[in-house]
């Protein structure tokens, strides 16, 4: 007897409590959602998190459900990393449990972020399938998956001052790397730091167990690197696409808004804006923000600059040329004609909004990928430069070589950036063809769509035999 249709496939997601995670996890269920109506998404956040998101739009079949804050909001605010991924690693496999287990639905499938290993445990002992979700490059990920052959090429924890600029070409997938670029133990680095990597890459070591392996990125940004975990790992690995809100600026690319912002925008030249962003937790020194605000002044180039806290008081110092804000709609205004560059700390998330809308990057990394993503950025794709090219520790870019920087970078018939801006555009074209209708992003999107449909069909089946 063959089973009754479903009337929905049910999705439970669950990403790591943090702005760069969350927002991809977000985009990556509203693409479910949008391209099959039959898929249902239960979100689930801790209290804090879902006080942050439960007023953004979203489709009506996606909902969100809450556990309990790791931490308390005075632990959270002093920004003591460690406590805070100890608490992640082990104070939400429970809370996260129970809510599974008053859901009015059972899962299809339970999607996590990939640190977040103790979803596998759940889903073991629930026998549901799980997808885990890297939220950072392909390519870093084989860096991770490789880390033995730094230790076997005693290249695991060097002095930055003395070999930075030493370069590595053993990584699968990887091209030559200078070791200041990637994410392991430098000789300079804190205790602290150490054992924050160290537990990440606990976590990061049972993606082997879920059942399938999802890239936020773009099958042609990184192709080395995916061919090579491909041919490596047993699991199905899906390049799902750049799991940012570009739907929305497709649904609505001129919204009725009153943002000050978007009409200073459109009064300025095209090309002539610079647009800065340091991303939403770890920062520059306020020593280095200084040099940058002053080297803007003087500068006289055009900018938009998010600086969150700071904004009131790198006002008074950055002059009349641009503005300064606590927060805007990021691809908004990298999508903007007038922008022309973006100064950026090179997030994973940073960095593919700006290849998407074809906007040059000046790099500023600070921790973890980002280093390695400004080397992809400048290097590989060759869509932008390096602020600091010196790599011996903490150097302080001076404000009169962030003035020369900028007067070339924004000179838009330069011969400096011409052939970055060429190239700019036509990443921007790989990358829209990649999530438009029959590319590789669509296409391995739909891919994994069907596997959800086949998981809640067999759970269907089985339930209707009982």
């Amino acid at each position: 007897m063959e089973p009754p249709p479903t009337s929905f496939n049910h999705v439970v997601a669950m990403p790591y409590p943090a702005r760069g995670h969350i927002n991809p996890m977000l985009n990556l269920c509203k693409l479910l959602v949008n391209n099959n109506n039959n898929i249902l998404v239960t979100f689930i956040v801790t209290e804090e998190w879902l006080s942050f998101i439960s007023s953004e739009p979203k489709p009506n079949n996606l909902s969100f459900r809450s556990i309990p804050n790791v931490l308390p909001s005075e632990l959270i605010r002093s920004r003591d990393h460690f406590a805070f991924i100890e608490a992640i690693m082990t104070k939400m496999e429970e809370p996260f449990e129970e809510v599974l287990n008053i859901l009015d639905h059972p899962p299809s499938i339970i999607v996590y972020d990939t640190f977040l290993h103790w979803v596998v445990g759940v889903g073991t002992r629930k026998n549901i399938p799980v997808a885990s979700f890297w939220t950072t490059s392909a390519s870093f990920f084989s860096i991770l998956l490789h880390q033995h052959l730094l230790q076997q090429n005693d290249h695991y924890s060097v002095k930055i001052s003395e070999n930075g600029d030493e370069r590595v070409n053993y990584i699968p997938g990887v091209s030559s790397t200078r070791l200041a670029d990637l994410p392991f133990f430098h000789s300079n680095d804190s205790n602290q730091n150490k054992r924050l990597m160290q537990m990440l890459l606990k976590g990061f070591k049972w993606f082997h167990k879920a059942q399938y392996l999802l890239f936020s990125s773009i099958y042609e940004l990184e192709s080395q690197a995916i061919d090579t975990l491909k041919s490596k790992l047993s699991i199905p690995i899906y390049t799902i696409g750049p799991t940012i809100p570009y739907i929305s600026l497709e649904n609505n690319p001129k919204p009725n808004t009153n943002n000050s912002y978007i009409e200073w925008l459109d009064s300025q030249p095209i090309g002539s804006v610079l647009y800065i962003a340091q991303g939403s937790y770890f920062s520059a020194s306020s020593e280095q923000v200084d040099e940058i605000a002053s080297a803007l002044c003087e500068s006289n180039v055009r900018f938009l600059w998010i600086a969150r806290n700071e904004a009131s008081r790198l006002k008074q110092i950055c002059g009349n040329m641009g503005l300064v804000l606590n927060w805007c709609d990021q691809l908004r205004v990298l999508s903007h004609s007038s922008i022309g560059g973006f100064w950026s700390h090179c997030g994973w998330n940073s960095t593919k909004e700006s290849v998407i809308s074809g906007v040059p990057l000046l790099t500023f990394p600070i921790s973890f990928d980002q280093p390695f993503n400004s080397k992809m950025i400048v290097e590989d794709w060759k869509v932008g430069l390096r602020v600091k090219e010196n790599v011996k520790g903490d150097v302080l870019v001076k404000k009169s070589e962030i003035v020369k920087l900028l007067s070339e970078f924004m000179d838009l018939d330069g011969e400096l950036t011409k052939g970055i801006r060429e190239r700019s555009r036509k990443l921007q074209k790989i990358c829209c063809d990649a999530i438009g209708d029959g590319g590789s992003a669509d296409t391995d999107l739909k891919a994994f769509i069907g596997d959800i449909i086949m998981h809640s069909s067999k759970f269907t089946h089985a339930h209707f035999l009982q």
